[in-house]
């Protein structure tokens, strides 16, 4: 799958009911974690904080959080290290990082606060990561959001949990409805709004396949994202880009970036 559709998502729409919205995100997250999605690109993640000299991550656009509490777990087994994270977004998902926050004993925190990710206020300081959201930016903003790590000398790893391949469709359309419907009484927090929106109303089921689907079609290529490396100008960073292999035959498309040599 080479080409990319800018379409759009149900849940980028100012008019999208924000409970199923959030009950949307809620379900990716419990997917994520619950499949272990993001568990390949762990290693390369690990490299390139010790590159960098880093132990805190800055998270943008980070939604519901996404697995970003099992990259937590596993950075800190395979670092041996304390590790801890912000949680970042233009439209924070307050309860979502309330709830990470306990679980991780604080060392998930917050920024209450919108953060634009193409614009990072220089007082955030870390390693940053993307986790499923690189593809809703349009190539301009999406190069913006390289060009302001570039422009703060911060690392950065921008990170897909599908690797852009036709056959990632059939999951989503055959294996999605089905799940979301096992899944969704285990999650937490428990609300009561998404057994309504996906059992009595099943907007969550239907708005998670629409949005599984443009997701895909929308999704940068390795190649579109060595060409937009490529415009950066940043000769003093290290970029790295491809697919990692996960074990239900899935792929997790990522960018690792960081400097070379740290600048003053």
């Amino acid at each position: 799958m080479k080409l990319r559709w800018q379409l759009f998502e149900l849940e980028d729409q100012p008019w999208f009911p924000h409970v199923v919205r959030q009950g949307m995100m809620d379900v990716l997250r419990f997917m994520i974690m619950w499949l272990g999605i993001y568990k390949p690109i762990v290693p390369l993640l690990r490299d390139a904080l010790a590159q960098t000299g880093q132990t805190h991550l800055v998270d943008l656009c980070s939604g519901a959080g996404g697995g970003i509490q099992q990259i937590w777990q596993q950075l800190e087994t395979q670092t041996g290290q304390r590790t801890t994270i912000t949680l970042t977004d233009k439209f924070p998902n307050l309860e979502a990082y309330q709830y990470l926050a306990s679980q991780s004993g604080g060392a998930l925190q917050f920024e209450t606060e919108p953060v634009d990710a193409t614009a990072v206020p220089a007082r955030l300081t870390g390693f940053r990561t993307v986790f499923s959201a690189f593809h809703h930016f349009p190539p301009a903003a999406a190069q913006a959001i390289l060009a302001d790590a570039v422009r703060q000398n911060q690392g950065i790893g921008v990170f897909e949990g599908a690797g852009k391949r036709w056959h990632e469709l059939l999951l989503v359309w055959l294996v999605f409805p089905w799940l979301i419907l096992l899944i969704t009484p285990f999650i937490r927090p428990f609300r009561w709004s998404r057994l309504i929106f996906t059992y009595v109303v099943p907007f969550i089921p239907v708005g998670t396949v629409w949005d599984g689907t443009v997701s895909l079609l929308r999704m940068y290529t390795p190649g579109h994202l060595q060409t937009m490396v490529n415009a950066l100008n940043a000769p003093h960073y290290t970029w790295h880009i491809g697919r990692a292999r996960h074990w239900s035959g899935t792929g997790v498309l990522y960018l690792i970036g960081y400097p070379s040599k740290l600048q003053p």
